[in-house]
């Protein structure tokens, strides 16, 4: 029987409508989930240890099955794309505390932010030239409505804030330094998820070591010998885990089987979908006038992305990679950087 491989230059009608729906479920409810996930199971590092065993077995058994091609794991490839896999890890693990200390309100406004960082970095440290005139009031923009939206935020903390600076810190490295680095180890999309999500895995231990999250682990275990199953737990780690991986999938073959264009509206739709739900479900969010200046970072992030597109090489259009996230990708920005992870 031949490979199912979704790269099909034109797939059937109801096969594009089928990705897109699922594109856009897994798009807009993932940082829902993820908060969810942390809400019920309060360990940030187990939790992402288990989203990236959950994304690097399901890269290697759709593999196997034929439903995509991936890359081998060679070591020597390995130890050339550890120092990216560092920054990823780094980008999930502040990404999981901003949600676990803040709402998912918080994590947008931040999250719409890494493209003004991103433009300030690449001119200064990568001498690109200086933003035009749309591109830079696009980023007024964004600031602006970030800025409106902290000025308000009842729910302000300094513990949140601070995971949010260092969340924005490391995304922003990992968009301007992993991007350059990766793309010259010539992996392709799928070897990319691989290795990022399981050179993340090993990670994992290292870091519950230092945060002692082991310890709390353990202490949970003993004090509930008899009953240590929590189903509710079970369910929201299990759903993260899932939508993690599905937002990599879907992501990547929507993009293979719709335009640009369509893509990024669907993204920015997303957006709006994850403020929606996030207002419906949860007690605790922004303000009216906060949703107003969030829904304005997110404009601003549409006219940049208008600013900056324009036609770009198949090579890169291939090294452009969906991330879980959106880590927790919260819309498209996750497919536009290149990363591997659907984060929380």
């Amino acid at each position: 029987m031949a490979s199912i491989r979704y790269d099909s230059s034109k797939p059937p009608y109801y096969t594009t409508s089928s990705l897109v729906v699922g594109y856009a479920l897994s798009s807009s409810l993932l940082a829902v989930i993820n908060k969810y996930a942390i809400t019920k199971f309060n360990y940030p590092g187990l939790l992402t240890a288990l989203q990236y065993l959950t994304s690097a077995a399901g890269v290697w058994a759709l593999g196997k099955f034929g439903f995509l091609h991936h890359d081998p794991f060679v070591v020597e490839t390995a130890k050339k794309f550890s120092p990216a896999a560092l920054v990823f890890f780094l980008a999930i693990f502040t990404n999981t505390n901003l949600l676990r200390h803040a709402n998912v309100d918080t994590f947008i406004v931040f999250r719409s932010l890494t493209p003004l960082l991103v433009a300030i970095a690449d001119t200064t440290f990568r001498k690109q030239p200086c933003p035009s005139k749309m591109t830079f009031a696009s980023l007024l923009v964004i600031l602006g409505g970030a800025i409106g939206y902290v000025a308000t935020d009842s729910a302000f903390t300094l513990t949140a804030y601070s995971w949010a600076l260092a969340y924005l810190i490391t995304i922003t490295t990992e968009m301007v330094y992993i991007k350059h680095m990766v793309m010259n180890l010539g992996l392709n999309t799928w070897g990319f998820v691989l290795y990022n999500n399981l050179l993340s895995l090993m990670l994992s231990p290292i870091f519950w070591v230092i945060t002692g999250e082991y310890s709390e682990v353990f202490a949970a275990l003993g004090s509930n010998a008899e009953k240590w199953f929590n189903f509710d737990a079970f369910v929201a780690v299990s759903l993260s885990c899932v939508f993690g991986l599905l937002i990599s999938f879907f992501g990547f073959a929507a993009r293979k089987a719709i335009s640009a264009t369509a893509f990024t509206v669907t993204g920015v739709v997303n957006k709006f979908l994850t403020v929606v739900i996030n207002v419906m479900i949860w007690e605790k969010h922004a303000s009216p006038f906060g949703i107003v200046c969030l829904c304005f970072t997110i404009i601003g992030g549409v006219i940049y992305q208008q600013s900056v597109t324009g036609p770009s090489n198949p090579v890169q259009r291939e090294a452009i990679l969906p991330r879980q996230v959106e880590s927790s990708d919260v819309g498209n920005d996750y497919e536009e950087d290149g990363h591997g992870k659907a984060t929380v």
